[in-house]
């Protein structure tokens, strides 16, 4: 049981992701739309609502891969959808660029909308599921807190603070992935915490 919980939290991470993707953008919205002199209905349509775009299509074909290739690396791949948006999305100079990688975001948000709690209700315990599935619903809230609450802490650093706001989403992919060092702690959380 411990082996699924702790997948079914690293499964849920994604719905962390998910909500931190969707709402991180709000920090630099009024900063972007000055950077870049787009007019409203550009910016609301194109710079703002591309990530939304991409949800919706990955919603769409969001079974294909999970089908295919399995849930465990359908989450992976959606993995290195959000890494690429952040660091994209951080590094882009121009608004067509910056859209393009937030589709690349939307369509992980997309996608793990299907993959994540397919996987998790797959691996639960028929007495656990709708509490280990919860979890990714939870995360998603979560992740919509820490967005706002790392927007506010990136507000004040400067001119390109929008930058720091579009990229720390690759910061928490890296950290959600597990690593050797963190097992035990992790292992602790799981034993203390197991359902």
């Amino acid at each position: 049981m411990k082996k699924i919980v702790y997948w079914s939290i690293v499964a849920a991470l994604a719905g962390l992701l998910f909500g931190f993707d969707t709402v991180v953008i709000s920090g630099a919205d009024k900063k972007l739309q000055a950077l870049w002199q787009s007019s409203d209905g550009f910016h609301g349509f194109v710079v703002m609502a591309m990530a939304l775009w991409g949800t919706v299509v990955g919603a769409l074909i969001g079974a294909l891969p999970t089908h295919r290739l399995g849930r465990k690396k359908t989450l992976l791949g959606i993995g290195i959808l959000y890494t690429l948006s952040a660091l994209g999305s951080a590094l882009s100079n121009d608004p067509y660029t910056f859209a393009a990688f937030r589709f690349i975001g939307g369509l992980g948000v997309g996608i793990s909308t299907i993959a994540a709690p397919a996987y998790i209700s797959e691996i639960a315990p028929a007495q656990h599921r709708g509490r280990l599935v919860g979890m990714y619903q939870f995360c998603l809230v979560f992740g919509i807190l820490l967005a706002f609450i790392s927007n506010f802490l990136l507000s004040s650093v400067g001119e390109n603070a929008w930058r720091w706001m579009m990229g720390v989403e690759g910061k928490i992919v890296q950290n959600d992935y597990p690593s050797q060092r963190r097992k035990k702690t992790r292992a602790r959380f799981v034993k203390r915490y197991s359902v």
